[in-house]
């Protein structure tokens, strides 16, 4: 009876441990860009129509996304509006100076996205061995930059990795069913001599 009763706070423990990390595993969104900024004049607008897809296929309306320049201790917010298409946004982004831009979109649905640097005022394509500060930097998109009209891949997001805290979930509830286990093992009397089990 008492490995029963065990076996089925294990069970619990489980599954109340993997609900919250099933709950919230689909909350992601993810943007794409009919055009990048690079080779942008300053004091031009960037027209960019934003796609945001909620897990990459359904379009989400009803939300305020935000794009955000930043050179050197210059920073600009522009919001984004409704575009005619479900899901679509645009904003008209307006580079003050020529140089290196990095530019940043709050999807308004669940993270920021970081995309690579781009070069304002020149037609040609910034290196990104490094950053501002002489720190090295990686780039992580995988292929070249998509033509116009194509969506753009994130360079890296600020939402977190759903995997690894599930992982971490997942191993914290079979650490806590062994610790249980363990202490319904040594709670439970010894059987008596010749007693049968």
């Amino acid at each position: 009876m008492r490995r029963r009763t065990a076996a089925a706070m294990v069970t619990a423990g489980l599954v109340a441990l993997a609900l919250p990390g099933a709950a919230s595993a689909g909350g992601f969104a993810t943007v794409g860009l009919s055009s990048l900024p690079d080779g942008t004049a300053p004091g031009k607008p960037w027209h960019v129509t934003l796609t945001i897809l909620q897990h990459g296929r359904t379009p989400l309306s009803d939300l305020q996304p935000q794009i955000t320049i930043r050179s050197g201790d210059v920073t600009r917010t522009f919001a984004a509006r409704p575009a005619a298409r479900q899901g679509t946004y645009t904003a008209d982004v307006v580079f003050p100076k020529a140089g290196r831009w990095r530019y940043a979109i709050a999807d308004g649905f669940s993270q920021t996205h970081t995309f690579a640097p781009v070069s304002i005022g020149s037609s040609s394509a910034i290196a990104v061995a490094g950053d501002e500060s002489g720190a090295a930097s990686v780039p992580t998109m995988s292929s070249p930059a998509p033509a116009s009209g194509v969506a753009a891949a994130p360079r890296k997001s600020d939402g977190g990795n759903m995997g690894a805290a599930l992982a971490v979930g997942l191993a914290a509830g079979l650490l806590a069913a062994l610790g249980t286990m363990l202490l319904m093992r040594r709670r439970s009397p010894a059987p008596a001599a010749g007693e049968a089990r």
